[in-house]
């Protein structure tokens, strides 16, 4: 293959073009991916409306990849050709900056965020990083990996690093492309686990997935009813409204903590006696490094955890961009190539 297909925005807010482009060579450090499949995250959505810093159109989004490592720049060891590798939001670091220096690589300077630094995975194949890539266990199909690597790696790794215990009580607040997956997670972690969505379309499908309460937000004060469970140890926020985010806070347990992972510019509602009184604390959470997409991969093959997907075709991106949009997808939209 001497050339490819990429799924390219000319301007911000465009629509996707099909581009037929060169099969780009890797450069020292790098490796070339043949992508598989690639999920759409709604924070690509956030990437093609152009409210990311530093985006520079045209562009090629896709943060959420599977497929096999396709060539080797120099320098490069470990990741011979035909390895099954994801690549996630933590698309590189510098390993210079103070936070790199302190093994905080999420929280790199320079972060390298596929689609934004380089062209991501809405393609045939990418260049990328070999220290932003991550294993693939067999166990994993492209398909169930892609949305891995970044709605389960941020829902995975959130929990894990909030300090809750098993048989404590978490609530996933939302139950789209993320939430259904911090809702599996919270469920198979041993987290008495509840999920809070509007309406009850969702209620059962909550339930398959592991939760053994459901909140209509619209139809209960979701802070009392937390409260009549005994209190949220953990609310995983990972909606995108930011006044459902903040009808949760009174729900927490006391040394509670609300897990912000949902991306939204609106501002909480949140005053100081919330969290005074409880020793309430607010956290944001983002993604993970290389090595902990890996652990998410290799955890959720064992514990039998998948997203649950509707494909599509690289050519069809723009009616399932449209459709993960909407939010009628059930619950993640996965682009597939064919390779």
């Amino acid at each position: 293959m001497s050339s490819m297909r990429a799924a390219q925005v000319g301007a911000a807010g465009g629509p996707f073009e099909i581009v037929k482009q060169e099969l780009p060579e890797p450069g020292p450090g790098q490796v070339r991916v043949l992508v598989e499949a690639c999920g759409i995250c709604h924070t690509d959505a956030v990437l093609v409306d152009g409210y990311l810093p530093g985006a520079a159109f045209p562009l090629v989004p896709g943060h959420e990849v599977a497929g096999r490592v396709d060539a080797v720049g120099a320098g490069v060891d470990g990741w011979p050709v035909g390895t099954r590798v994801g690549v996630g939001w933590f698309g590189g670091c510098c390993q210079r900056c103070p936070s790199c220096r302190a093994g905080d690589f999420i929280n790199c300077a320079q972060l390298q965020v596929p689609g934004l630094a380089y062209p991501g995975g809405f393609a045939d194949a990418m260049l990328v990083p070999a220290n932003a890539l991550a294993a693939i266990p067999d166990g994993l199909s492209a398909v169930d990996a892609a949305p891995l690597m970044c709605a389960g790696a941020t829902t995975f790794n959130a929990l894990r690093a909030s300090g809750v215990q098993p048989g404590e009580l978490v609530a996933v607040q939302g139950l789209g492309g993320v939430g259904h997956m911090g809702v599996q997670y919270a469920a198979r972690m041993g987290f008495e686990t509840v999920a809070i969505a509007r309406g009850t379309a969702k209620e059962q499908a909550a339930r398959d997935l592991g939760a053994r309460h459901y909140i209509d937000s619209t139809a209960e004060d979701v802070a009392a009813r937390l409260r009549e469970l005994g209190g949220a140890r953990v609310v995983l926020a990972t909606g995108t409204e930011s006044p459902a985010i903040s009808a949760c806070v009174d729900g927490l347990a006391p040394r509670g903590h609300l897990v912000v992972i949902g991306a939204s510019a609106q501002p909480l509602s949140i005053n100081p006696l919330q969290l005074i009184f409880g020793s309430h604390t607010v956290v944001g959470h983002a993604s993970g490094t290389a090595r902990q997409s890996e652990q998410t991969l290799a955890f959720s093959a064992q514990a039998g955890i998948r997203p649950v997907v509707e494909t599509a075709s690289l050519e069809d991106v723009e009616s399932a961009f449209a459709r993960m949009r909407s939010g009628e997808a059930r619950f993640r939209m996965v682009l597939t190539t064919g390779n």
